[in-house]
């Protein structure tokens, strides 16, 4: 009995160091900034707060509203802020990230179609060890007033 025990407590530790990493980040607040008329592209942001031992990493975002999902953040090229396109989005393990206007951010490039106040945008989220999450994030006209001002990085 003492020999299941054991081997029952090793198998809930190792899950634990295995498990997906969409099961261990929580999305709060998804929002799509509504464009304004004819605009191509728009911005979504969230937070994501990682609640597992390890690092993760947002690989890839993808949705049905636009040809082209990116990763981006803003830089400082010669006193002009500027968009680029990054890699992976980095959550610290126990930690959070905000992706905000005038920061990191998911860029919907190249719009199928305008979108609308009060839509509905599916975006899915993969992550590093290939795992993906959907959310589901409302289109406005400004950010929820209770978004953060900084990101963790």
């Amino acid at each position: 009995m003492k020999r299941l025990s054991v081997l029952f407590a090793a198998m809930s530790l190792s899950a634990g160091v295995f498990a997906a990493a969409a099961d261990q980040i929580m999305v709060h607040q998804p929002y799509v900034r509504l464009a304004p008329p004819n605009a191509m592209a728009t911005g979504a942001y969230m937070v994501l707060k990682n609640g597992g031992e390890r690092e993760v990493k947002l690989v890839k975002a993808e949705n049905p509203a636009s040809q082209t999902t990116e990763l981006h953040t803003h830089v400082n090229d010669n006193g002009v802020m500027r968009m680029r396109q990054v890699a992976d989005i980095a959550i610290p393990a126990k930690g959070e990230t905000a992706l905000k206007p005038g920061g990191l951010h998911v860029m919907m490039i190249n719009m199928k179609a305008p979108l609308s106040e009060g839509q509905v945008v599916p975006i899915t989220l993969t992550f590093d060890d290939g795992s993906s999450k959907q959310v589901e994030a409302k289109v406005v006209k400004s950010a929820p007033s209770s978004m953060p001002a900084q990101h963790a990085h």
